[in-house]
C-alpha cells in the first residue's frame, strides 16, 4: 500500500518520520473504525430489531411485472397480480378463511451453529459440540416446481447459519438449502423438496397500497410455540425511508409502516392485503419505551425484483468501486486538516483493493471523495446509493476527490461485485 510520504515532493528524512507515525496511527484507528461499522445483523438506527434472542429502495436493474389474473411464473421469474380486494370494508368471515389458507404458506426458520463445549466447563467430552439454535424468524413459500418449493425470508434470519431448518405448516421439519441472499436489502431465497410444501402465496402490487388500507401480519413472533400468529392492522405510510446499518454497509430501505403488531420472530413473515396477497416482507420494528405500533415491510415490488436475481444468479449484482470507506466525522480532524475550509462532507478511504478498479484509476488511502459524476456526496451511504440506484456493472464513474489540500478528477470503469 502506497505510503503518505510518498506523496510529497522530495521530503526530508524528519517530514519522512513524522507523516510515518501520522500513517500508523490513522491505520490503527481505520480498524477500529472498520470494526465497530461491520455488523452481521440488519438493525435500525434507532433500535434494533433482533430475532435472536438467545444471543432496502434498491433498483437490481429488473422489472416488476403485473398481470391481471392470478401470480404465475412465467419461465422463472415471479410476478405481481393485480389487487382486487376492497380493504376499505373487509368481511371478518373472508379474512378467516384468507388467514387459514395463507398460513399453509407461512413456515418457521431456525438458525443453527454448531457450539464446542470444554471438559473444563461442562460434563462432557473435551471438545465435544452440538448444533444449537441462534435465533429464529419466518419465510414465506412463493414458487413450488417437480422438485422444490422456494422460499423467501430476511437476510438476517438466516446469515451465519451453519444450518437453516424450516418447520413448515402442519409441524414437520426439515432442512433447507441457501440460494441466495442480499444484506443490503435484507432479503434471502432458501429451498426445501416439493413434498414439504402444500401452498404458495402470491405476491400483489404494493404501489397500490394507500394509508389506511386493511393489511394483516402473518408469523411466527417469540417462535415457533406461537406459530402462524396473525395479527391486524392498517398500512399507516407507505415509501417511508429507513437508515440501517446491515454488514454491507449503511442503506437507506424503503418500506411500507404499518401498525400491525410485528414482533422479534416476525421477521421474513408476510404483510398480506385482505385478497391474500403478499404486500410486503415483515423486516423491521421500532420498541422504544413508549412507542408501539411502528413496523415496517418491504414492498413486494422492491423485493420481486430481487428475488428473481438471486433465483437467477445466486445474488444481487452491483457495481463495484474497490474501496473501504469511513464517513468525515468517523475520522478526527487532524487527519482531515488540509482541507480547505469551504468542504462541507465527504467520504474518506480506508482502504484499497489493491486488483480493484480503484487502485489502478490512482485512488489513495486518505483521500477524501466529494462527488460521483458531479453529484455531491457527504456520507458512505449517499455515494453507495448513487452507485446502486444510478449506475451498473461497466459504467464510468467520475470522483471529485481531494487529496490533501489538491482537488483532483479519477476515472474507472466499474466492475462486478460478483466478481470480487
Amino acid at each position: 500500500m502506497t505510503e503518505f510520504n510518498d506523496l510529497l515532493p522530495n521530503p526530508s528524512e524528519e517530514i519522512k518520520r513524522e507523516q510515518k507515525t501520522k500513517k500508523s496511527k490513522f491505520k490503527g484507528l481505520i480498524n477500529t473504525v472498520t470494526g465497530g461499522v461491520i455488523g452481521s445483523l440488519l438493525t435500525l438506527t434507532v433500535v434494533s430489531y433482533i430475532d435472536f434472542f438467545p444471543i432496502s429502495n434498491e433498483n437490481s436493474g429488473m422489472q416488476v411485472t403485473e398481470n391481471s389474473g392470478n401470480s404465475k411464473v412465467s419461465g422463472d421469474e415471479i410476478t405481481v397480480q393485480k389487487t382486487v380486494a376492497n380493504n376499505s370494508s373487509p368481511d371478518s368471515m373472508l379474512i378467516a378463511d384468507m388467514v387459514e389458507k395463507a398460513s399453509k404458506s407461512i413456515v418457521g426458520i431456525v438458525s443453527m451453529q454448531t457450539q464446542t463445549y470444554d471438559q473444563r466447563n461442562f460434563n462432557q467430552n473435551a471438545n465435544s459440540s452440538e448444533k444449537v439454535e441462534r435465533g429464529s424468524g419466518t419465510g414465506v413459500v412463493f414458487k413450488i416446481d417437480d422438485k422444490d418449493a422456494y422460499i423467501v425470508t430476511n437476510n438476517h434470519v438466516i446469515e451465519g447459519a451453519q444450518e437453516i431448518e424450516v418447520t413448515v405448516h402442519g409441524g414437520e421439519k426439515t432442512t433447507a438449502e441457501l440460494i441466495g441472499s442480499d444484506s443490503l436489502t435484507d432479503l434471502a431465497v432458501i429451498k426445501i423438496d416439493a413434498k414439504y410444501a402444500t401452498d404458495t402465496l402470491k405476491f400483489g402490487d404494493s404501489s397500490t397500497l394507500r394509508a389506511g388500507d386493511t393489511v394483516l401480519a402473518i408469523g411466527n413472533p417469540l417462535g415457533l410455540d406461537l406459530s402462524n400468529t396473525v395479527t391486524q392492522g392498517i398500512v399507516s405510510a407507505v415509501n417511508r425511508t429507513i437508515e440501517v446499518a446491515t454488514s454491507a454497509g449503511n442503506w437507506g430501505l424503503n418500506v411500507i409502516q404499518t401498525d400491525a403488531a410485528i414482533n422479534p420472530g416476525n421477521s421474513g413473515g408476510a404483510l398480506v392485503n385482505t385478497s391474500g396477497q403478499v404486500m410486503g416482507i415483515n423486516s423491521l420494528k421500532i420498541s422504544e419505551d413508549g412507542v408501539e405500533g411502528l413496523g415496517f415491510a418491504i414492498p413486494s415490488n422492491d423485493l420481486v425484483p430481487i428475488i428473481n436475481e438471486i433465483m437467477e444468479k445466486g445474488e444481487v449484482e452491483r457495481p463495484y468501486i474497490g474501496v473501504g470507506l469511513a464517513d468525515m466525522n468517523q475520522i478526527p480532524e487532524m487527519y482531515l486538516q488540509d482541507l480547505p475550509n469551504d468542504v462541507e462532507g465527504g467520504i474518506i478511504v480506508t482502504n484499497v483493493d489493491s486488483n480493484s478498479a480503484a487502485a489502478k484509476a490512482g485512488l489513495q488511502v486518505q483521500d477524501v471523495i466529494i462527488s460521483i459524476n458531479d453529484t455531491k456526496v457527504k456520507g458512505s451511504d449517499e455515494l453507495r446509493k448513487y452507485l446502486y440506484t444510478e449506475l451498473e456493472v461497466g459504467d464510468k464513474a467520475s470522483f471529485k476527490v481531494y487529496r490533501g489540500s489538491e482537488l483532483m478528477t479519477i476515472e474507472l470503469t466499474l466492475t462486478s461485485s460478483s466478481s470480487n
